[in-house]
């Protein structure tokens, strides 16, 4: 098989190669950012305050399954990264072909059990009274896309483990921009209420699932499977659940996380304090796009150059990874520090909110600057295929550390006490991070690309 881009991967400069991996997949992540808030105004616009809260109650629903597509997608890359770097054609084949049937098998189980329970699953995650009829018209339609939602995350880590950042990009905004076109296509031209925005959703998912089989099937993918790569590798399902559960586990402990704060700061300050972290999650979301895309661009790069025992190489890019990271952070640190007040008039006008809010974010965003040496220093590990380092680090803050720090420190100091925990566990799950990459540097990366040049 002749490579097309993948071996940039192992031969162009560290650098730009993190550039060109990362500005793709932080538009990506960005343009996806936004759809979500649009789409929740276009919603709430056209349909009401009940169409919102039918869709927040379908969307733990779907987001899970479709997590489980992204912990294949992200297990299995890992694993086609470093196949392709040893050129180990067969093997990042056979993974992609397994990634593809166990996609498949556990999410369509997913949504049969999902359909048959509808009518018990919907008032549990809240969909009560006036909002159960507006719910199962949406969960229905949603939950058919769901295995195309799963399917496409799935197969965009793949794209972005062959080295191809921007074909990845273009599969994260064509279901943004069509999810929007249709939302004013189906709910205020045709005026289909719930059922438009359910099918606006789904027919997103089927744009993108239809791009993404459009570049497998095309001369710019190397991944040529045959029918027989579909057939279950025991070693390499193993590899991949093992990989892959380091990101769900991780979904799971954000999902805990926002259920905990939502509860206790109800229960410290009442609605407006619920607001104020609302506020600030968003911002979260949106103001780390950066960071995230220097960390998303960085794993294929580390897979590779491991798996092609470029050590070096990989030691390189760990360095420029955090400095990358660190550079945005800050630049987003200090926008915050200075804009608060700013950037929360743009969220509401609420006296209370306005007030309390923009000290919280400054609490909340104190240890920003460091955090690129835990989101790297924890991907590093996922990207090399050592699942357990990578699965601890990754649960250290949230799990480890800030739960914790959450259930303890609002009894000394109320709500306060919320918000320091945020850089706490920032700064103690970096030192943490940074403890064990430093030692998995200097005794694997260090001592074997000395090795090699003895060998020499």
């Amino acid at each position: 098989m002749s490579k097309v881009n993948s071996e940039e991967l192992g031969n162009k400069p560290i650098g730009k190669l993190l550039i060109k991996q990362a500005v793709p997949a932080s538009i990506g992540i960005l343009v996806m950012s936004i759809n979500i808030l649009v789409d929740t105004i276009f919603v709430g616009n056209w349909i009401g305050s009940i169409g919102i809260a039918a869709i927040n109650v379908v969307l733990p629903v779907s987001f899970f399954i479709a997590a489980l597509g992204m912990a294949i997608g992200i297990g299995g890359s890992s694993i086609i990264s470093r196949a392709l770097g040893a050129n180990n054609d067969h093997k990042a084949l056979k993974t992609f072909g397994n990634q593809i049937t166990i996609t498949l098998i556990v999410t369509i189980s997913m949504v049969v059990i999902g359909l048959t329970f509808i009518n018990e699953l919907i008032p549990a995650f809240g969909g009560k009274g006036e909002i159960f009829d507006p719910a199962k018209i949406y969960y229905r339609v949603v939950l058919y896309g769901v295995p195309v939602l799963a399917l496409a995350m799935m197969g965009n880590t793949v794209i972005r483990a062959e080295g191809k950042p921007k074909f990845a990009m273009v599969a994260m905004i064509i279901p943004s921009v069509g999810n929007l076109i249709m939302d004013y296509v189906f709910i205020n031209v045709m005026d289909y209420g719930m059922l438009g925005a359910a099918w606006a959703t789904t027919g997103s998912y089927i744009l993108c699932m239809g791009y993404i089989l459009w570049f497998f099937l095309s001369k710019h993918s190397e991944l040529k499977i045959r029918w027989s790569d579909f057939g279950i590798d025991f070693k390499i399902l193993k590899e991949i659940s093992a990989l892959g559960f380091v990101t769900l586990s991780r979904q799971a402990v954000v999902s805990v996380t926002y259920l905990l704060l939502n509860n206790i700061l109800f229960d410290l300050g009442g609605e407006s304090s619920v607001a104020t972290y609302a506020i600030i999650s968003r911002m979260l979301m949106f103001a780390l796009f950066p960071v995230l895309g220097v960390t998303q661009g960085f794993l294929p790069i580390a897979g590779y150059n491991y798996g092609a025992e470029q050590y070096g190489r990989v030691r390189e890019s760990i360095n420029k990874a955090i400095g990358y990271a660190s550079g945005v952070a800050l630049i987003v640190f200090s926008l915050i520090m200075i804009f608060p007040e700013t950037i929360v008039s743009v969220f509401t006008d609420d006296k209370q909110v306005m007030e309390d809010t923009p000290g919280a974010m400054r609490w909340v965003f104190a240890a920003v600057p460091i955090i690129a040496l835990q989101l790297i220093g924890s991907a590093y590990f996922q990207a090399i295929g050592k699942a357990v380092p990578a699965l601890l680090l990754t649960l250290s803050r949230q799990g480890f550390v800030f739960i914790p720090l959450i259930l303890i420190l609002p009894n000394y100091y109320g709500e306060l006490g919320v918000w320091i925990s945020f850089p706490l566990a920032d700064l103690l799950s970096t030192i943490i991070t940074g403890y064990f990459l430093r030692r998995e540097v200097k005794s694997t990366l260090i001592v074997k690309d000395e090795a090699q040049v003895e060998a020499t």
